[in-house]
Order: C-alpha cells, then structure tokens, then sequence
C-alpha cells in the first residue's frame, strides 16, 4: 500500500509540474541503461531520453546500428559514463554529436573514484566529494579528446554507477545540466532528482542491513566490474576470473583463480548473463563453492525510472542470497 501511494504522488506530482511552454524539452541521449534510468528518473514527467547501447549488450565493445547513429546526431544533450568505458564511442560523439552538449559523468564533482586493480587485488580511491548534494557546475566539462583504442587496465575504473552514492551526485548534475537547457522545467528536473537521491538513500540503507551478516564471506566475480559496489557496502571479493574490460581469460588464469577460490575459501562464483558460463563452471569444478548471478547492466531490466534502483537491489540480492550459509 505504500509503494501504491507513492506511485499516486509521484504521477500526481508529475502533472502539477507538466511542462508549461510549448518549446519542446531538449532531445537527450545517453550512453547505457543505468544512465538511461538516472536521466529517465530526472525527465519524469517531461520527456524520455533515448539510449544508444541496447540492454544486454557490453559497452567494451559495440557497434552502432544506423538508428543508434541518427539518435546522436539529432542529440541536444548527451549523458555519458565517459571514454574510460566505451572508448570507441569517443570518436562517434565527436563525428555525430559535435554540435550537442557531451556530458561525461565520470567528470562530475563530488564521485568516489577508484583506480583499476593489478589482477582484482590492490586499488587506489580517487574521492572527488562534497557530497550528494553540492552544487555542480552548469557547465561540467562536455567532450573529453583523449579517447584510446582500448580499455586500459591501469587508470580509473569507469564502473562508477554502481556505487548508488555516485548515482546521487549524477541525478543533481543531470538535473542542473537539464534545468539550464530547459528553464521552463527545471522545478520538474530538480524536485525528480531530490526524490531519486531520497529513494537511494533508502536503499542504500537496505543494502547495508541485508548484506551486513554476509559482508565478510568471500567471492568470486566473472570480471573486475564491481568494486564500486563492494567497497560501498564493504565486501569481501577474492578475485575475478576475467580483467575488467572482460577479455576471455587463458589457461593460466583459470587455474590462478581455482587456487584462489580453493586458498580463500569462496563460497560463491558469480557469472555474468552477457558472457559465457562455461568459466564460471570450469572454475567451480571440483569446488565447494556455489555458483550465482549478477549484472552489471541489468539486461533483463525493462529501461525507465525505475531500472536504476532495481538493479541496484537486485545485485544486492544476488549477493545476499549466494553468500548466505
């Protein structure tokens, strides 16, 4: 009955705060489905933004379908995690979308950052805070130039989205970012934002409490993807099979990993729906450790408001339920 009632106010909310002029609210792109429900949460009410890379697909490497082409270049604003993610979508926004505002969100202030690990062990914390709340800066930075052939192993790691406090920080810079293309509507932008940060910091709080009696039993991860959740809700990963742009792992690798699971005790082995279990198994062999699910994209997530807190809750849950004795 509560979810209900929140659902009424949200949608009465969004009719009291329609949109009041007939100028059409900006065209808006964004990069992934996490993005895409971030900016979709902050539009509620006044338009949807088009997304380029379809659920289920890896953003390490893609190729754009000629109607993924024309959605950049008829773009307004563009919303993207950054070309420490996608590289190869540097050069399309620059050819495509050279006259629309290219928003990279791993340029944001007030992120928690975290450098890639040497084989999903060490890493270095970059925290660029205030916090969920602070004001950002209108202009944040647009187009990065300095794109790469390939996904390094040795700088930031752009998974930021799933840390939900980063998410907070995005929701009001996508909000700012919106209001100042769109000022007729930006009581709508601000207030959606408001309320996404106050659902996450519910959530958050939830996570923390379902995975608290399991937070110390360790696991395995297909691909070095999921630090930012880990350390947001203090985690205990063993290792991963594959690097984190998920290149498939040699020989060598699997048999590192089967000591490690076989030296730290993992209980759990998590694949991935986007790759091949068939590593997963191999390292499982012969193991006692129980094999689970969790992705990164949320693939099976239908794209709106509401994907970004379902994933977020469902990876919880994935965890929670594969690490419970």
């Amino acid at each position: 009955m509560k979810r209900i009632s929140q659902l009424i106010y949200a949608s009465l909310f969004g009719c009291l705060l329609a949109p009041i002029t007939g100028k059409a609210a900006p065209n808006v792109v964004t990069d992934i489905p996490p993005v895409h429900a971030l900016v979709a949460e902050v539009m509620q009410g006044v338009a949807e933004p088009s997304n380029v890379i379809r659920p289920g697909a890896s953003p390490h490497g893609y190729s754009l379908r000629p109607s993924e082409a024309a959605a950049l270049e008829q773009a307004d604003i563009v919303f993207w995690v950054g070309s420490e993610l996608t590289p190869w979508l540097d050069r399309a926004l620059a050819n495509l979308s050279s006259e629309a505002q290219v928003v990279s969100l791993l340029r944001a202030d007030g992120l928690t950052l975290h450098n890639f690990r040497d084989d999903g062990d060490d890493h270095d914390i970059q925290d660029t805070h205030s916090d969920h709340g602070h004001e950002h800066d209108d202009n944040q930075d647009t187009h990065s130039e300095h794109g790469h052939d390939e996904h390094a192993h040795d700088g930031l790691d752009p998974h930021a989205w799933l840390d939900p406090v980063n998410a907070q920080v995005w929701l009001g810079l996508i909000a700012e970012i919106l209001a100042a293309a769109d000022p007729a509507n930006a009581a709508v932008y601000r207030e959606n934002a408001k309320q996404g940060q106050a659902r996450l910091d519910t959530l958050i709080t939830d996570i923390h409490a379902s995975l608290a009696p399991v937070a110390d039993r360790p696991f395995i991860v297909f691909h070095d993807a999921y630090q930012y959740f880990e350390y947001r809700f203090g985690l205990n990963m063993a290792g991963s099979i594959a690097l984190s742009d998920a290149r498939e792992p040699g020989a060598a690798r699997i048999a590192e990993i089967r000591q490690t699971v076989a030296e730290r005790g993992a209980v759990c082995v998590f694949a991935e729906p986007q790759f091949n279990q068939s590593m997963v198994e191999t390292v499982l062999d012969g193991t006692a450790a129980s094999m689970g699910v969790i992705d990164p994209l949320g693939s099976a997530i239908p794209l709106g408001p509401d994907f970004y807190p379902t994933l977020i809750e469902e990876m919880g849950t994935s965890l929670a339920d594969c690490l419970t004795p």
